[in-house]
C-alpha cells in the first residue's frame, strides 16, 4: 500500500512539472531556454506604425535551435509598406543546462531589431537595435503561485554599428507566474550601444528601455503576448509609451 501511495505521489509530481514550456524571450530579451528538438515555432509580433515582425524557429537538437525572421513597416494601415532590408537570423545553443544552484546558460545571435528601421547612409538601423550576438543566463525557482525566473546577459550587435556606437550591451529581466497559464513579464535592456552621437538623436527612450507584459498561455502550444514597451519614453520625441501584441504558436513533429 505504501508502495502504491509513493508511485502515486511520484506520478503527481512528474505530471506537475509537464507545464508549459519555458520562455525563449520575454518581451524583447532572449533567456536561456530554447525548442528542444523536433518543435518549432512561428510568432507574429505587431509593433507600432502599423509594422509587423514574424519570425520562424525550429529546434535542430535539445540544446540547438535556428530560425529566421522578417516583417515590414506601415504593413497594418493605409500608408505604403516599408519592407525590412533582409532576412535576420535567429541562432541559440545552450552551453550550460539549469541545474539546482547553477543557471542555465545559452550562447546566440538575433539579428532582428525592432521598430522601423532607418535606411539613412550614417545610420542603417533599426528603431530599437536587435541583441546580434549575446550571452545569456537564466535560473528559474518555484513558488506557491508558479515559476519565477531571472534572467541577464550580455550583448554586442555588430550588424547595426554603421553609427559608430557599437558599445558592448547589457540587459536583465524576470517572468512570474500567477498560475500556470498567466505570467508577468519585466525586463531593462540598458542600451548602451544607443547613447552615442547619432544613435542617441534617435534613441526613443531616457537612459535604456524598460519594458513589461503580460502572457496569456491558452494552451500549451499557443501564447498571446501584450506588451507595454519604453516606459522610460522621452517625452520630446515620443507622447506614451509603446503598446504591442505578440502571438506564438509551438508544436512538434
Amino acid at each position: 500500500m505504501r508502495l502504491t501511495s509513493a508511485a502515486f505521489l511520484s506520478l503527481l509530481v512528474c505530471l506537475s512539472a509537464q507545464e508549459y514550456p519555458p520562455p525563449t524571450s520575454l518581451v524583447t530579451i532572449p533567456t536561456a531556454g530554447g525548442l528542444v528538438r523536433g518543435a518549432f515555432s512561428a510568432d507574429m509580433r505587431m509593433q507600432r506604425n502599423g509594422g509587423l515582425t514574424t519570425s520562424l524557429a525550429v529546434g535542430l537538437s535539445d540544446r540547438f535551435m535556428f530560425g529566421l525572421s522578417y516583417g515590414a513597416s506601415n504593413l497594418i494601415g493605409d500608408d505604403e509598406p516599408v519592407p525590412y532590408p533582409r532576412p535576420e537570423v535567429i541562432l541559440k545553443y545552450r552551453l550550460i543546462d539549469e541545474g539546482v544552484a547553477f543557471p542555465g546558460i545559452a550562447f546566440g545571435i538575433d539579428t532582428q531589431g525592432f521598430g522601423n528601421y532607418n535606411d539613412a547612409d550614417s545610420l542603417n538601423r533599426y528603431e530599437i537595435k536587435g541583441y546580434g550576438a549575446y550571452l545569456t543566463a537564466s535560473k528559474n525557482w518555484r513558488t506557491p503561485l508558479g515559476n519565477l525566473g531571472i534572467h541577464l546577459g550580455a550583448n554586442y550587435n555588430f550588424t547595426e554599428n554603421v553609427d559608430e556606437d557599437d558599445d558592448p550591451n547589457l540587459f536583465a529581466g524576470f517572468d512570474f507566474e500567477f498560475n500556470p497559464e498567466f505570467s508577468f513579464l519585466m525586463e531593462y535592456n540598458a542600451a548602451l550601444n544607443q547613447n552615442d552621437m547619432t544613435a542617441e538623436t534617435l534613441a526613443l527612450s531616457k537612459g535604456g528601455y524598460l519594458n513589461a507584459g503580460l502572457r496569456w498561455s491558452l494552451f500549451q502550444n499557443l501564447h498571446l503576448d501584450l506588451h507595454f514597451n519604453n516606459l522610460l519614453f522621452d517625452e520630446e520625441k515620443v507622447s506614451y509609451f509603446n503598446r504591442e501584441i505578440k502571438v506564438t504558436y509551438i508544436e512538434y513533429f
